[in-house]
């Protein structure tokens, strides 16, 4: 069901599929990417969770909120979501740049999270050589380049063994990504070079953590996985045939994985 909600002056988009009764996911997406990226992934998951895939400011049918822009601005539109729906506490799952908010979400907002997952994601800040991709990103929304950086973009976070299965969920991701104004695509860019390091806060993190990370992923380096700090509760899932997007090179097995995850930290049967 598609569900959407006003505050602070803006509207927030989201899709809510799954028993009320049961545990409550919620699935952030990443850079130029709508709830839309987790369709059949949410399918199964609903099978045993109630899952929220959101809209962030600025993407799918969310408004874009006034300037600044900034991570906990984007965490804010999900906590609005998990009050107006008055949820206790949620499984978040964030995809990328979706990951990034998650971490900002768990720094101000731990009290309502049962779990934590980073999907494809990094809980550090840019690089001075990241920073000044995203300045060459910017560069090229400026002079008129959007629809040649977006449709890069998506043949790049395959695995490139899988471009062609998943041709389909590449021209879908380009479609929605085309629908998105210039300042939607420079909001998140600013918000992701200008984001703050929150290593110390998963490194502290109370409730159990879920690391998902692609052994052909171009964005973020299997070597991750030696530099990240994890906190004490917490387990890996390598998908060894896998770029950037797990949920759709390997859903069924990360489904699978986040399942058992759950159980066995939380001491549970779903």
């Amino acid at each position: 069901m598609n569900k959407q909600i006003y505050k602070n002056n803006f509207s927030v988009s989201y899709h809510d599929i799954g028993s009320k009764n049961k545990p409550t996911v919620v699935l952030i997406h990443g850079f130029l990417e709508t709830s839309e990226i987790w369709d059949g992934f949410r399918e199964l998951l609903a099978k045993k969770f109630r899952v929220i895939s959101v809209d962030l400011p600025g993407h799918g049918k969310s408004e874009l909120y006034s300037e600044p822009f900034s991570m906990c601005k984007y965490a804010e539109s999900v906590k609005f979501i998990i009050d107006f729906e008055k949820i206790s506490s949620v499984f978040l799952i964030g995809h990328s740049m979706g990951g990034y908010v998650a971490m900002a979400f768990a720094e101000k907002y731990m009290n309502k999270l049962s779990a934590l997952s980073l999907f494809h994601s990094v809980p550090y800040n840019d690089t001075d050589e990241k920073k000044a991709k995203r300045n060459e990103m910017l560069e090229k929304i400026a002079k008129g380049y959007k629809n040649e950086l977006i449709t890069n973009h998506f043949h790049s976070v395959y695995y490139e063994a899988n471009i062609g299965k998943f041709k389909k969920e590449i021209q879908d991701g380009i479609y929605n990504a085309m629908q998105m104004t210039d300042e939607n695509i420079k909001a998140s860019i600013l918000t992701m070079r200008d984001r703050n390091d929150r290593a110390e806060i998963l490194k502290r993190l109370r409730v159990p953590f879920l690391y998902i990370i692609g052994k052909k992923d171009n964005f973020i380096p299997f070597s991750t996985l030696d530099e990240i700090a994890m906190p004490e509760k917490s387990s890996v899932l390598v998908l060894e045939n896998t770029g950037h997007m797990g949920m759709t090179e390997e859903g069924k097995k990360s489904v699978e994985f986040i399942i058992d995850f759950y159980e066995n930290f939380m001491n549970v049967k779903l």
